[in-house]
């Protein structure tokens, strides 16, 4: 199982992306990222984290694939929280990579990803 802790629900994730997570861990699940509050303290964004923590644990207890990881992309300082609690409670935690490519029509930017792969934090 996949948890797909991100602000990209997998609806919108390209089909390579698609194809390797359900060939590596089977069911997607996404798990709506918090909107993190810019003028939040550590303390708050560790709260936040925990509540995620166990969301994710229970999600993960019922799981029946070999293979289970947690997808993280967001706002750094909660992901960042996020992650230290999930590795410390031995669950993988993965990252997407892509190519970024940006063309230039005249004042406007387009900007397209290209999913490369999943790199473990």
């Amino acid at each position: 199982m996949l948890l797909n802790l991100s602000n990209h629900p997998k609806s919108t994730w390209d089909k390579k992306q698609t194809e390797i997570a359900e060939k590596i861990y089977g069911e997607i699940i996404d798990i709506n990222f918090p909107a993190v509050d810019p003028e939040a303290n550590e303390k708050e964004i560790y709260k936040i984290a925990n509540e995620y923590l166990n969301h994710c644990k229970k999600l993960l207890s019922q799981s029946t694939d070999k293979n289970n990881a947690v997808h993280i992309m967001g706002e750094m300082t909660f992901s960042f929280s996020v992650v230290k609690l999930l590795k410390k409670n031995n669950i993988k935690c993965i990252a997407s990579t892509s190519k970024r490519s940006v063309v230039q029509i005249e004042n406007r930017k387009l900007i397209e990803f290209d999913f490369m792969q999943f790199r473990e934090y």
